[in-house]
């Protein structure tokens, strides 16, 4: 198997799986609820499209960070939610519904928003690469990869709901597998760069994680949301489709390196989360201990 048909087909088609198991779990209601919680959704899209970009932005001037490690952090920062927001807000007893409305709406946008926030990190910190990328590509190639599964599998739910909630659970876990198999290969491929920039990547990432968790929540602090909603948006901003960056790095843009930041943060996202969670659960035991 050469390396092009890795990048061309197989992580592609991969990815195409997953998309299509997060549509498995999507229905007409999850589309409704748009309308029902506009405020709600629409703080998220804009914690998601527009704040967390211009942090990861920030953070590449504050932190310095090498090119490489930037242009992955913008990469990151520009792609939607995932299925990994939706498993985080049902462990921490969010606004589950909310949140599958959410990664739905934020990955539709995407095909638009994403290639030119990525387009923008290319002519800061790579012109020389600039001219070689193409936002109409990236966003046909977003469009395949993406919005088609889900709708696949949107309409898989509807027409056979038995057979799509029974097999939903196994695109979870695979979507799960697939990460850690990719992070586990660029961890392989570019372990120089990791060595050289280890404490780059991994403080950048940590910040972009909490930062946007803190950004989430003061959105919806902002928007006089209910605490569970709260909750949700803080977890659904902070928490990005770390595969589809690292597709996107390594197909789309054909830069591995480009990938290692999203390899770092497929791992490091969940420590914003965890501890949120652990910070409501004492807030809550304490309040408890303080009625009796």
């Amino acid at each position: 198997m050469n390396a092009s048909f890795l990048t061309e087909i197989i992580l592609p088609l991969a990815l195409a799986l997953i998309m299509f198991g997060m549509g498995l779990g999507l229905t007409t209601t999850d589309f409704t609820r748009l309308f029902k919680k506009p405020i709600a959704i629409a703080m998220g899209l804009v914690g998601q499209i527009i704040a967390m970009p211009l942090l990861a932005l920030g953070l590449c001037y504050l932190l310095n960070l090498p090119t490489p490690i930037a242009i992955g952090l913008m990469i990151l920062a520009a792609c939607p939610g995932g299925t990994m927001s939706n498993v985080v807000s049902q462990l921490a007893k969010a606004n589950l519904a909310l949140s599958v409305s959410l990664t739905a709406a934020s990955t539709a946008i995407s095909i638009i928003t994403t290639p030119f926030i990525i387009g923008f990190a290319m002519h800061q910190f790579a012109p020389q690469d600039d001219a070689s990328f193409s936002i109409l590509t990236t966003s046909l190639g977003l469009f395949v990869i993406t919005l088609v599964p889900v709708a696949i599998g949107i309409s898989l739910r509807h027409f056979k709901s038995e057979f799509a909630i029974k097999s939903e659970p196994f695109f979870r876990r695979f979507s799960l597998f697939f990460m850690l198999a990719m992070i586990a290969a660029l961890v392989i491929k570019e372990r120089a760069l990791l060595a050289s920039s280890f404490n780059d990547v991994f403080w950048a990432c940590i910040a972009l994680n909490i930062g946007s968790m803190i950004i989430g929540l003061l959105i919806a602090s902002l928007s006089k949301l209910s605490l569970t909603d709260s909750l949700t948006l803080g977890i659904e901003v902070g928490i990005q489709n770390a595969s589809l960056a690292i597709l996107i790095a390594i197909s789309f843009l054909n830069k591995p390196e480009y990938a290692v930041t999203g390899g770092v943060y497929g791992l490091a996202m969940f420590i914003g989360p965890l501890l949120l969670i652990a910070g409501l659960k004492f807030k809550n035991k304490r309040l408890s201990t303080l009625k009796k």
